[in-house]
């Protein structure tokens, strides 16, 4: 296992750390195999019920290794095909973890970097982080599923904006922007970040998981298609503990203690 990427757990919660801090958790390799087998353990962790990702030292992640594509140029069509299946590995474990996952991002969220943030269910942002989609900073066009995400988030023309004008902007505009969820003093990020993991890692995780999986698929339905979905979902979490909990502690006036089963 690769020490590119920390794995804690705390209870519930498991806290994802990109560890390399003397490049500004640029992605490589080992990073990427580390996230892939802890995404893979986590996934069927069942006392595992929330996760959050962040980054060691001074930034969440500042995109690809561009010194290591300056020192492959020549090799760079073949190796970006290579590399790029681990990446959607990645990304598309993130979307499809049966749990939620908040991205804690701080300092710079760059290039790929965004694309993670973008893979993950929730966003919290230090005030000082800057944002920028930067690939065309290097002559490239966007990976790791941003031109996906950012025009379900904000709109074709913002996505649009965001990846030709690739000016830096801070998280204000990102949480205006729809980008991140919540925005908090940088003195604060670790106390506020745990105190929304918590509350997920208490809440219904079965309802979660389906509750992420209809908003996933409900751009490629259609209305009807979606409401089949939703009363096929709805259905299937009437059969667990925490339904039964969640009504029960309804009609009693009282808060429910669910349990993720």
């Amino acid at each position: 296992m690769t020490d590119h990427v920390l794995l804690e757990r705390h209870g519930a919660v498991a806290r994802l750390t990109l560890n390399r801090p003397e490049k500004l958790n640029v992605l490589g390799a080992d990073m990427l195999a580390g996230l892939r087998a802890h995404l893979a353990d986590l996934a069927k962790d069942s006392a595992v019920r929330a996760i959050v990702l962040e980054g060691a030292g001074k930034a969440f992640m500042a995109g690809g290794d561009v010194g290591n594509f300056h020192a492959n140029l020549p090799e760079m069509p073949k190796l970006i095909k290579a590399w790029a299946g681990a990446f959607h590995e990645v990304i598309t474990d993130l979307r499809s973890m049966p749990k939620p996952v908040l991205a804690k991002v701080h300092g710079a969220v760059a290039g790929g970097g965004l694309s993670v943030m973008l893979a993950c269910d929730l966003a919290i942002a230090a005030e000082g982080t800057k944002f920028t989609l930067a690939y065309a900073n290097i002559g490239t066009s966007p990976d790791g599923g941003s031109t996906f995400f950012l025009p379900r988030i904000i709109g074709t023309r913002r996505a649009l904006e965001l990846a030709l004008v690739t000016d830096p902007f801070d998280a204000k505009r990102a949480a205006e922007l729809g980008l991140v969820n919540w925005v908090v003093p940088d003195a604060e990020l670790e106390t506020r970040a745990m105190e929304i993991m918590n509350r997920l890692a208490h809440g219904p995780t079965q309802a979660y998981a389906r509750t992420k999986a209809l908003i996933g698929a409900s751009f490629d339905r259609t209305m009807a298609e979606q409401l089949d979905a939703e009363v096929e979902s709805f259905s299937a979490s009437t059969k667990t503990h925490d339904f039964a909990e969640g009504v029960t502690a309804f009609v009693e006036k009282r808060k429910p203690r669910f349990e993720g089963k």
